[in-house]
């Protein structure tokens, strides 16, 4: 939308810089420098000067900038009044979500949409994969998070790409090695994060026609990776739940890449709440940065 490249520019002005712009709208530096460059182009103007101490209105940009700052004025009025007629100012949005997304993703979208939205608030249920699909049908949560593909009666969105990586402890053998053999997934006792079904881990053990050594079982990501970081054995998790960890662990790519496809999933989005659709946009739009 041109009203977020309408605002980017309106801080990096402000602030003079595109990295504390990115900073006070949540996106990163590189997407304010990518809106505003569309701007330019656009255009056909050049908006900003870049150097090393920052960025500067040109003489364009000078003359540019009170009508933007008017239009971005008005389009907030705009959402306020809109907002008002739909009652979209108060409500409850309930997400059924596994914890790596609940951890890595979810703080920051709720925190960019009560921004504006302020009064409506949030549930979230926490379970594994099939736990989610069973709140979704039985209309427990308005969504959930999910590995994709899922039931055919659910409309799904894809969101991201996820790769799975071998988690093992730093004085592992293979440590330097540049991508973890297959073969070697069976030489080692393993700890294994899965509960109930579609459980994308033990498919790539049966694809490789692999029997590993499973001495744990849980859906206890943080126990896993304590677990390795002990030395009891190795693991195949998630990247995105290997996010900011504390445990002195190493991951490393599988031989053979293996992946599994995060989205979204809800019985019929026409029947979605105004501020459901609308917290939907907000992520969706967030993910493609």
């Amino acid at each position: 939308m041109s009203i977020q490249k309408y605002m980017a520019f309106i801080k990096a002005v402000e602030y003079g810089s595109f990295t504390k712009a990115a900073e006070v709208l949540n996106y990163t530096q590189s997407g304010i420098s990518r809106m505003i460059n569309d701007l330019e182009t656009e255009w056909r103007v050049l908006l900003l000067e870049r150097g090393r101490g920052g960025v500067s209105l040109t003489s364009d940009g000078l003359r540019l900038l009170p009508q933007l700052k008017r239009i971005c004025n008005e389009h907030e009025i705009l959402l306020t009044q809109i907002e008002e007629l739909h009652g979209i100012q108060t409500g409850i949005i309930r997400i059924g979500t596994f914890s790596s997304v609940a951890t890595h993703w979810l703080p920051n979208m709720i925190k960019i949409f009560q921004e504006t939205y302020p009064k409506i608030n949030f549930e979230l249920l926490l379970g594994d994969y099939t736990e989610i699909e069973s709140w979704i049908s039985e209309g427990r949560v308005d969504f959930g998070f999910l590995r994709l593909p899922t039931k055919p009666e659910l409309e799904t969105i894809f969101l991201e790409q996820d790769r799975l990586l071998v988690v093992i402890p730093q004085d592992h053998p293979l440590v330097d090695c540049d991508a973890f053999p297959i073969d070697e997934l069976s030489n080692s006792p393993f700890m294994l994060l899965e509960k109930g079904a579609k459980a994308e881990i033990s498919e790539i053990f049966e694809k490789h026609n692999i029997i590993p050594q499973v001495h744990f079982t849980t859906w206890d990501d943080y126990a896993i990776m304590s677990m390795i970081e002990n030395g009891l054995g190795i693991s195949i998790l998630p990247e995105l739940i290997l996010k900011r960890i504390p445990y002195k662990i190493i991951a490393k790519e599988l031989e053979v890449p293996a992946f599994r496809n995060i989205g979204i999933a809800m019985r019929d989005k026409k029947l979605l709440s105004l501020s459901v659709k609308k917290f939907l946009e907000y992520l969706q739009y967030r993910k493609r940065e």
